[in-house]
């Protein structure tokens, strides 16, 4: 029998993985200059946590997750979402007893069973902020310019942002009684997940793939905000301006999450096609309360890799290759092998790339694997070197080759392999 990978997952293969290795240490690089600190939360929680953190309504809690009972017979879900376990691990910590707000990162992996398409999988990574404790607006920009600038970081242009404000508790009742007013004449034409959502959450309605291009005269949320929240979201939409990030108001982007509150936003790229969104998040004040922590606000986004990287190769952005090996070592004899691997390791202690012959074979085939690893340096070992106590050092960039003391190979190399 031979085996494949599950169906939405992959393999990332060691020639692919140098790929990965330089967007997340990017993506490190941008949260410690932004001050975020890394968290990370187990992979599968309670399966209450999502279907009252997510919301019941979300297609993720209703078509999408794993949910397993395990032997205790308790019901187990795989994450598909990031939010609520960091919440919930903040409250269990009692972190935010400590400081006034916390503002904390992840990459990890998530999981949901959806059609799987171009950078967009079953299991696929995320890249995710929170800051929680903080009502600020700026903390909205603080994690909208987070995502958005570490893509630019990573090379992505012809990105913009996508703007929202869902208003509160105050004033969101009445935009919803609204819509389930423009909604109901039209609702037998509507799909089946509107219908569904008709009730529990007509706001949802607006996020509908099929039957969007029927809400153009929908009511507008920003007609309904109240005196807070147009002031908190025309003070988000001020401080984009002066940090130049461009965005575009989109009243029927609600996300796909029941607990966003005020702004909503996503970060799109041309280079993606329909399915453009890299990453998008919003504010959510009430979900702190709502999974038993004290009440806190909180804003945060989720993005995946995977589709950076679909978007980086669309868009040509030349990727960093792998790290060559700065030296191959390539022996014959047995008395070679011994020489050739203590001077391997000396190297590797210096932070060399060292490779050595593990198959034994001829002087010619090893310098063909030289070639192929794409080595910057070859050190050949054989009888005649042994026996005059030098090791020829060959450069397979300049086509040159030199004999070097075996006791000073490591000071060479290293000079070398420094100046370049």
């Amino acid at each position: 029998m031979k085996f494949q990978a599950s169906k939405g997952t992959y393999d990332v293969m060691p020639d692919q993985v140098h790929i990965w290795q330089h967007i997340e240490t990017v993506i490190r690089e941008q949260a410690r200059i932004y001050g975020f600190k890394e968290i990370r939360t187990p992979v599968f929680e309670d399966t209450a946590l999502f279907v009252k953190g997510t919301g019941d309504t979300t297609d993720i809690v209703q078509k999408e997750m794993y949910t397993f009972t395990d032997k205790g017979q308790r019901s187990i879900t795989l994450r598909p979402e990031g939010t609520p376990p960091v919440l919930r691990a903040l409250i269990e910590h009692n972190s935010l007893k400590e400081q006034p707000y916390a503002k904390v990162f992840y990459l990890a992996p998530m999981f949901r069973y959806e059609r799987p398409q171009a950078g967009r999988m079953r299991q696929h990574t995320q890249f995710g902020a929170e800051v929680l404790g903080s009502q600020s607006p700026l903390a909205d920009v603080e994690v909208i310019a987070l995502l958005f600038f570490t893509l630019q970081k990573l090379g992505l242009g012809g990105l913009s942002l996508r703007l929202n404000s869902l208003g509160c508790s105050q004033c969101r009742p009445l935009y919803r009684q609204k819509l389930m007013e423009y909604f109901k004449p039209m609702l037998p034409g509507l799909c089946d997940n509107c219908q569904e959502r008709y009730d529990r959450n007509p706001l949802r309605i607006l996020d509908c793939k099929v039957d969007q291009a029927k809400f153009k005269a929908a009511p507008e949320m920003k007609d309904f905000l109240c005196g807070e929240c147009k002031i908190h979201f025309q003070t988000v939409q001020d401080r984009l301006k002066d940090i130049e990030i461009p965005f575009t108001l989109d009243k029927n982007l609600v996300r796909g999450l029941d607990y966003y509150t005020r702004t909503a936003f996503e970060v799109v790229s041309q280079h993606l096609g329909a399915q453009d969104a890299l990453g998008g998040g919003g504010r959510y004040d009430g979900l702190m309360e709502e999974l038993g922590g004290d009440p806190t606000p909180g804003v945060g986004f989720g993005s995946g890799l995977e589709r950076y990287i679909l978007a980086l190769k669309n868009q040509g952005v030349n990727l960093p290759l792998e790290k060559r090996p700065d030296v191959y070592i390539a022996t014959l004899g047995d008395e070679a092998v011994k020489k050739g691997s203590l001077l391997c390791t000396q190297l590797r202690q210096k932070g060399l790339i060292c490779e050595q012959e593990l198959l034994g074979r001829s002087l010619k085939a090893q310098m063909r694997e030289a070639g192929r690893l794409n080595a910057r340096y070859v050190v050949l070992i054989g009888e005649d070197e042994i026996k005059k106590g030098v090791v020829t050092l060959k450069d397979m960039d300049g086509h040159s080759q030199t004999e070097v003391p075996l006791g000073e190979l490591v000071i060479n190399v290293l000079k070398y392999c420094q100046c370049e």
